[in-house]
């Protein structure tokens, strides 16, 4: 399972059951200010998508690093593996969210209400396929 963590949505991402393509499944609406980070419906998911692994963006600066929302990422990961007792990986995400804004302009002529409601979503399928695509299928290891 992929995971484009922002400040208030989650896109999430799933593979195939063999790990060689991804598809984003939805939007999940958080709130970091009040510790609200979606996890019950994480739990459903995953218990839906019989998930054995995470990916989560890491969202590094152009020149390679940490800042505030890498260290959100880095404690969502946290978050993943307390709750669920499953290898967590981080992808590095620089520019996934302009690459999956170009996709919907240029290739789908969305509308930018449309894009919004699904922009989270397709950059965290792009995150998880670029993971797949570096890694292999289901390669990650606890």
């Amino acid at each position: 399972m992929g995971f484009d963590v922002g400040s208030r949505t989650v896109g999430i991402a799933v593979s195939d059951l063999l790990g060689w393509t991804a598809q984003g499944v939805e939007i999940i609406p958080i709130k970091e200010e009040d510790g609200e980070f979606g996890i019950d419906r994480v739990k459903e998911l995953v218990s839906q998508y019989e998930v054995t692994g995470f990916i989560v963006g890491m969202p590094k600066n152009m020149n390679n690093s940490m800042g505030p929302r890498a260290e959100a990422a880095k404690n969502y990961g946290d978050l993943l593996t307390t709750t669920f007792d499953l290898a967590v990986d981080f992808q590095d995400e620089r520019l996934t969210t302009v690459e999956a804004e170009r996709m919907l302009v240029e290739e789908a002529d969305t509308s930018r209400k449309k894009r919004k409601k699904v922009i989270d979503k397709l950059a965290a399928a792009l995150i998880l396929q670029n993971y797949l695509d570096r890694k292999g299928p289901l390669t990650i290891e606890k």
